[in-house]
């Protein structure tokens, strides 16, 4: 079949997959995924499923990106469609000049009906009826087939493919070989019908030495075993089980003593979000380094215990996995909606140090910051990634550790100490930045004290004494003031040229935000960058905001909860603060946010369609 050929993309394109949920396409899609990155070429994959089990459609995005970009493109080039329910809709994604590719074995004369896209039919279902035995092998087959498809239509290596499968199948090379039957069933028929390849094509760079790929959930879980966290306590919940299902198996192979067997780590599913976080905080109170993993509704439901854990001083480290709310929302979409309900977990005058990751080697980095911050503090820390961190495909560095590296457990007394003192009190400020000294149980009878969540004395009595509460709350305002001086500090990056204008983002945003800088200076506009990566919020991010006349702050809600929680927490006018806000739960594209500027700051430049 003759192809009409829209000008070439090497390296610089979409492929999305159209499937059903449950019928076994992630093993493709990470097949193709990871032979792109193994040819050297920048490649991020984004995958778009329901909350269900099976049965409902799902998608799988792969950015073929020789620049590195991050983010969601916002347009198709090709479309896999594999789904006949969707079959509309995946055509209507497709951009101008792309092609669409689906199962022919029963022929759909309708989707010839877009002139401006080329439809490429391959009978998927009949080539694998044809060569497997078994209704559940040959929808497997089917999957692994279609692979086989694209790498003739984009010049994939078929080597790089079977080296991969060789590396997965390992302990299994029949499936190897059945695996490749079906990729060279696809591969073959595309060569004999098509003009192979299409202008949209992988050419091997060199471009992935020392990167990897990996989601945020399995990088914060790294993380926590390298910061020394021995306990887990979890409630299962979209989108964070993962964290602690990689978390078990990092330790399942790090964490077990290799000569009795004895397992040097305790994990605990709890009967909900509530429990899990009140055994974090009983490890950690016991001297262990202990964290949960959650989404927003979790984050509802431990408010109680993380006040608690605030006001009695005691550590602990939550990693929230934004997902869209409210209520149950859509569990399997992207947000960054618990912003404010993380800064201000509880009730009454709590305010949390919150760390927010934009990428998955932040996450891993963070983890580790995250307990010596709670230790060193004595509070709560929460890390708020978001589902496109920490359940998609990002290629990363290489993480970097230093194997000198000693947990900060903050100024906890031993026996000895105690031991050289008149009298041990809890909650009295000797240093004079808000943070008192503590025991860990069982140390020394000295050391002894009640961890009180109700009122109490900065002696660690109980008091209802107005004057001795109002000395313990304002000791833990200064010692808020305090963090602000420990937490990762805000990355700014001055535009190229003097300008007053700026963006602001935090968390995923980053990746939209740096391609959308990228496409601005080719408009001839330029913008200095904020990033704002904690909570308390440091001296230089009011010295940013106040030192441009306009900064757009970018962010994935509705609400504009960044721009509040800036406004409430710096000096900083509203009037220098404009939002740009994406929430319908697909991650931010670069386009959004270059046509959100253009439209304030040219608006009288022709518009571009609007993607995302």
């Amino acid at each position: 079949m003759s192809i009409t050929r829209a000008k070439d993309r090497v390296n610089d394109f979409v492929v999305k997959i159209a499937t059903v949920n449950g019928t076994g396409s992630a093993s493709a899609n990470g097949l193709l995924l990871k032979s792109i990155f193994r040819s050297g070429v920048p490649v991020v994959g984004k995958n778009y499923f329901p909350s269900n089990i099976q049965g409902l459609p799902t998608w799988y995005e792969i950015r073929v990106t020789r620049e590195g970009h991050r983010a969601r493109s916002g347009r198709v080039d090709l479309m896999v469609a594999l789904n006949p329910e969707t079959y509309a809709r995946d055509l209507k994604d497709v951009a101008s000049g792309g092609f669409f590719v689906y199962d022919s074995t029963w022929p759909r004369p309708a989707l010839e009906k877009r002139d401006d896209v080329t439809v490429l039919g391959v009978p998927l279902a009949r080539l694998c009826n044809e060569n497997f035995e078994g209704v559940r092998t040959r929808i497997l087959m089917k999957n692994i087939c279609y692979a086989g498809v694209l790498a003739a239509l984009c010049s994939i290596d078929l080597q790089i493919m079977r080296g991969l499968l060789g590396e997965i199948y390992a302990k299994k090379p029949k499936l190897v070989d059945s695996n490749m039957k079906a990729i060279q069933l696809g591969y073959d028929y595309a060569h004999a019908n098509f003009d192979c390849p299409l202008g949209l094509r992988v050419e091997k760079m060199d471009s992935t030495r020392d990167h990897v790929m990996i989601d945020g959930n399995t990088a914060a879980a790294l993380g926590c075993v390298y910061a020394g966290a021995t306990v887990g306590a979890w409630y299962p919940i979209t989108p964070s089980t993962s964290l602690m299902d990689a978390y078990k198996g990092f330790c399942e192979k790090l964490r077990v003593d290799p000569a009795t067997g004895r397992k040097n780590y305790l994990m605990i599913q709890a009967e909900d979000e509530l429990a899990s976080i009140g055994m974090v905080v009983g490890a950690s109170w016991n001297g262990a380094r202990a964290f949960t993993a959650t989404s927003g509704p979790g984050i509802s439901l431990m408010q109680e215990f993380l006040g608690l854990a605030y006001y009695a001083e005691v550590p602990a480290v939550v990693f929230d996995v934004q997902r869209v709310g409210p209520s149950t929302g859509m569990p399997t979409r992207t947000q960054q909606c618990d912003i404010h309900s993380a800064a201000y977990a509880s009730h009454g005058d709590t305010r949390q140090v919150c760390l927010y990751p934009a990428s998955p080697e932040e996450c891993f980095e963070f983890a580790v910051t995250a307990f010596d911050l709670a230790e060193r503090l004595q509070t709560p820390v929460l890390v708020l990634s978001d589902l496109d961190i920490g359940m998609n495909d990002w290629m990363c560095p290489q993480f970097r550790w230093d194997d000198g590296y000693r947990p900060d457990r903050g100024k906890v007394l031993d026996a000895e100490q105690l031991a050289k003192i008149d009298r041990f009190w809890r909650y009295y400020d000797h240093d004079a930045d808000g943070i008192p000294y503590r025991t860990l149980p069982g140390v020394a009878a000295k050391g002894a004290y009640f961890a009180r969540g109700s009122g109490h004395n900065q002696y660690g009595g109980y008091t209802e004494d107005s004057t001795e509460y109002q000395i313990v709350v304002d000791r833990l305002r200064k010692k808020w003031m305090t963090a602000a001086h420990w937490v990762p500090r805000a990355v700014i990056e001055p535009a190229e040229q003097t300008t007053d204008i700026a963006i602001v983002s935090v968390g995923s945003g980053d990746a939209a935000v740096r391609e959308a800088l990228a496409r601005l200076r080719a408009y001839g506009v330029h913008l200095d960058y904020l990033r704002v990566r904690a909570f308390p919020f440091g001296e230089e991010v009011q010295r940013f905001l106040a030192g441009h006349r306009l900064n757009f702050v970018v962010e994935q809600n509705r609400d504009a909860q960044l721009r509040t929680l800036l406004m409430m927490e710096t000096s900083v006018e509203r009037a220098r603060l404009r939002s740009i806000l994406h929430y319908n739960g697909m991650p931010m594209p670069a386009s959004y946010v270059t046509e959100g500027i253009l439209a304030v700051i040219a608006p009288d430049r022709p518009a571009a369609r609007l993607v995302g």
